[in-house]
């Protein structure tokens, strides 16, 4: 999707582009040429975070790796871990560094505002708290950044993929709400899924991982996630922005007693 949208932005601003030479309109030329390109330039980006051509993000599609097994054989049948409210808050509060990815569940719930509010509590009590961003999460590129800075997250705290995978393994707790595909760990643990080498979000080597979706299904790649079914993830299920009120509530109660 985000690329989509980014290569529909360069195609209006090379037609752009072509409509000033017909009119022989020097602005609307290079207005036309700098949309066009910065376009161009950003699907490039986006496809490159992904590891996939231009190409087979627009016109291919996901294949499922070949199956040498038996096809009579049955399905290895895997359990997940679900948690609840208080004890993710329990998790948290215990913390000393959390690190939030957001994902487009979180847009479409607008849970920004409690998140802000929940970052807020737990910083004035001295847990660092810090926010991943993968390259194509979202609808639109960076609209996570800018749904983030709409609710007042410092930007310093706001890192980059290749910044922040490096610090998961010293992290107490991750929290990722509603991401799916950019933390999916098939692409770096099965050569024979589609995303292999697609760069995502190591968030499986912290120490505690909660994940809150909706449901279990899969996410806009219909490819099962691992993630959810590692011993140290627990699944936190519901609503985005309901889930993250009660969080912030059992945040200040907790602390309101304590």
């Amino acid at each position: 999707m985000p690329v989509a949208i980014t290569v529909l932005n360069s195609y209006s601003g090379w037609a752009l582009c072509a409509e000033g030479f017909m009119l022989n309109n020097a602005m609307l030329t290079i207005v036309g040429s700098l949309i066009g390109s910065s376009g161009a330039i950003l699907s490039y980006i986006m496809c490159r975070a992904m590891n996939r051509s231009l190409y087979n993000v627009i016109f291919g599609k996901w294949t499922p790796p070949a199956v040498a097994a038996d096809p009579n054989a049955k399905k290895e049948k895997k359990e997940h871990i679900e948690t609840n409210v208080e004890a993710v808050g329990e998790l948290i509060v215990n913390s000393k560094n959390v690190i939030i990815v957001p994902g487009y569940g979180l847009a479409v719930g607008k849970a920004q505002y409690p998140i802000a509010e929940i970052t807020k509590i737990l910083t004035s009590k001295g847990i660092s708290v810090r926010f991943a961003i993968h390259p194509v999460a979202g609808r639109m590129p960076g609209q996570l950044n800018v749904l983030l800075a709409e609710v007042g997250i410092p930007y310093d705290i706001v890192e980059e993929m290749e910044e922040i995978n490096d610090d998961f393994p010293n992290t107490d707790v991750v929290l990722v709400i509603g991401a799916n595909d950019i933390v999916n760990s098939s692409a770096l643990e099965d050569p024979n899924s589609p995303i292999a080498g697609m760069p995502v979000l190591e968030v499986w080597n912290a120490k505690n991982t909660i994940v809150n979706k909706r449901s279990m299904g899969t996410g806009y790649a219909d490819i099962e996630n691992p993630l959810f079914f590692k011993p140290n993830t627990s699944m936190l299920l519901g609503d985005a922005k309901t889930v993250c009120d009660n969080l912030r509530g059992f945040l200040e109660k907790h602390y309101e007693h304590n």
